[in-house]
């Protein structure tokens, strides 16, 4: 199984309901995140690729026009905007368009990270 991962970067903030009033994330504060998307195949195309890292481009316009600098809350609705939920979405935006990925990590800080792969694992076997 070949795998490949690229990471983009975004500034933005959030704020979770439902914590005791003294936890830091009940107010409003911000993260800067990283977001990795992974992808997996079987086979690589003519070129030697999953898929070419340039394809993914459209992932850092979709990141640079929707979250860089926003409020989450206001950007992915009314649900609290945890990391687990931020994967999730970008995992869905990314496999409708590329079905060869795999996973999507959310990193809101060096040392944590959230991560949302599908139950069933859907690569593209390249022809």
């Amino acid at each position: 199984m070949f795998t490949i991962c690229k990471e983009y970067h975004f500034s933005a903030s959030h704020q979770l309901f439902g914590l005791a009033d003294d936890h830091p994330c009940a107010r409003l504060h911000g993260h800067n995140y990283v977001i990795e998307i992974e992808l997996q195949s079987e086979k690589l195309n003519e070129v030697g690729f999953i898929r070419d890292y340039r394809d993914l481009d459209a992932l850092k316009k979709y990141i640079d026009d929707k979250f860089d600098h926003y409020h989450l809350n206001d950007v992915l609705g009314d649900e609290n905007v945890t990391a687990e939920r931020i994967a999730k979405h970008f995992y869905d935006w990314c496999h409708d368009k590329w079905p060869e990925v795999s996973a999507v990590r959310v990193k809101e800080t060096p040392k944590t990270c959230a991560e949302y792969r599908s139950s069933k694992l859907r690569i593209r076997k390249n022809e």
